[in-house]
């Protein structure tokens, strides 16, 4: 191999090499920043199966649905704080079933769903959080 080829070798050879790692170690295709991987979206909650219901009806178990959108196999919906059992029906529906145990009184519960965040790292990736809030009213 002559001087010259060598030359061409070395002087590719690095910024390849850059190239190649940030695939091997930042793996996954998301569309606004490749290098996010496995990044979930925030949820987003549209609408309550019911935004009023009785006492009587949490007494007797309540199945409140939550319709949204960006839900995934790990979203919960969280009521007063209180992370319930959730069923994931889709990426647009959540179930729960709210009882006595939870909602003591009538009043208003705040009803948001959490995504706990994927594993991006310190990319500067977003991924999951926690939905804006919509209220149930209790009577």
């Amino acid at each position: 191999m002559d001087m010259t080829t060598r030359k061409a070798i070395s002087a590719f050879l690095p910024p390849f090499s850059m190239l190649l790692l940030a695939l091997l170690v930042f793996q996954g295709c998301n569309g606004l920043n490749p290098l996010c991987g496995s990044a979930r979206p925030a949820p987003v909650i549209g609408s309550l199966s019911a935004s009023t219901i009785t006492f009587a009806q949490v007494q007797q178990g309540f199945l409140l649905t939550v319709t949204g959108s960006n839900f995934v196999s790990s979203s919960v919906v969280v009521i007063n704080d209180t992370t319930l059992s959730t069923q994931v029906m889709s990426s647009q529906q959540l179930q729960v079933t709210i009882t006595a145990t939870l909602i003591s009184a009538p009043g208003t519960a705040s009803v948001t769903v959490n995504t706990p965040s994927g594993n991006s790292g310190n990319l500067g990736c977003t991924s999951g959080g926690t939905s804006s809030a919509l209220d149930l009213t209790i009577t």
